[in-house]
């Protein structure tokens, strides 16, 4: 499994319902499934993803999540996870306040766009940034709203979310003693488990 889907793996506890927004081939749902005795939906829009899904045996539905989820009920999951995909989102802080809308708790991955090589291509290059982890030209990026992690936070503050915890790791998904010294600028990417305020 993904490295960054066991970290998230490791923050749903036994017996959860999950909902899985932009669910990919189903990878983490089929782990929570065999490892957590967990129950779970994958929301997904490629054609492709959706068939890996039900190879594994793993309940999907096909939807654009920019139309909205609103078929969906108010609390009818315990956690909702977002991986990689609320940058790419036409209206993230919508997306993020149906999250915890649905679920008790969310889980969100995002790419830091504060990382130092980021500056550094804006700095010095005058240039949008690419990498592994952006590996797109700003022309044909998915990546619409890219933040960082001062601004993510600020925006959990804004909706009243709370930060239950954050992991701030590198592109290989590992955490580095010398990230936690700078994570704003040294962290890749960030994983967040959120919750709403009483």
């Amino acid at each position: 499994m993904r490295v960054d889907l066991e970290l998230i793996a490791d923050w749903i506890p036994d017996g959860a319902r999950v909902l899985d927004l932009g669910c990919g081939s189903g990878e983490l749902l089929a782990h929570l499934r065999d490892q957590r005795h967990a129950s779970g939906l994958g929301v997904e829009i490629e054609t492709d993803r959706i068939q890996e899904c039900i190879e594994r045996g793993v309940p999907v539905v096909q939807k654009d999540l920019d139309t909205g989820l609103g078929n969906f009920l108010d609390q009818s999951f315990d956690i909702v996870v977002m991986s990689q995909s609320l940058q790419q989102m036409k209206a993230p802080h919508l997306t993020l306040a149906e999250m915890l809308r649905i679920g008790n708790e969310a889980i969100v991955t995002i790419p830091n766009f504060g990382f130092w090589n980021a500056r550094r291509y804006l700095t010095f290059l005058g240039r949008m940034p690419m990498s592994k982890l952006l590996p797109y030209g700003w022309y044909d990026t998915p990546n619409i709203h890219m933040c960082t992690l001062r601004d993510f936070e600020d925006l959990c503050r804004e909706q009243n979310v709370h930060i239950k915890r954050r992991t701030v790791v590198d592109s290989q998904h590992r955490s580095r003693r010398y990230i936690n010294l700078w994570p704003h600028l040294l962290g890749e990417i960030a994983i967040y488990h959120l919750g709403s305020k009483a």
